[in-house]
């Protein structure tokens, strides 16, 4: 029988990129993202006694994850710093992976500039969550969610705009 710490473990493996994608968006530096990563899965493990299976492992690693780096962001106080999201990319060998990469970096680079709350709209909606789910996790009204994400996408399209980059 699986240990409750395994069950844990197996748990996080297996939807670790939840985790990865969360911390990229909240974090440039790749150290920082690593802290963040680590400070994500201690907050799900001093957390998982309260986890009843209620709803699917995600969706409250989901609610438990963002709140951490909602939090984490806010005590860190560190200024963002967008430009050094492009200066450690190498030249790829297939030219449809550098302009993947580069799309890509535009992308985060332009979530870099976006508030607490809209990232975590346009995480939850690129990780497929209905404007009803992205609701429940962020405690607001079906329709709230709905503005804010039509918002955000709109600030995303002007913020890459304003970068010279269109997709």
């Amino acid at each position: 029988m699986d240990s409750i710490e395994q069950v844990f473990l197996a748990s996080i493996e297996e939807h670790k990129g939840i985790l990865y994608k969360l911390s990229k968006i909240y974090m440039d530096d790749t150290l920082d993202q690593e802290d963040l990563y680590q400070e994500m899965v201690f907050q799900l493990w001093r957390s998982y006694g309260s986890f009843k299976g209620d709803s699917k492992f995600s969706t409250w690693m989901y609610r438990v994850a963002l709140n951490t780096a909602l939090v984490y962001v806010k005590k860190d106080q560190r200024k963002l710093k967008a430009g050094n999201l492009l200066e450690n990319h190498d030249v790829a060998d297939e030219s449809d992976h550098e302009h993947k990469e580069e799309r890509l970096a535009y992308f985060y680079k332009a979530v870099k500039e976006l508030n607490e709350i809209e990232k975590a709209v346009i995480f939850l909606f690129l990780e497929g969550f209905s404007h009803r789910e992205i609701s429940v996790q962020l405690g607001i009204s079906e329709g709230n969610a709905r503005v804010k994400l039509a918002r955000t996408k709109e600030k995303l399209q002007e913020i890459i705009k304003k970068q010279g980059y269109e997709f």
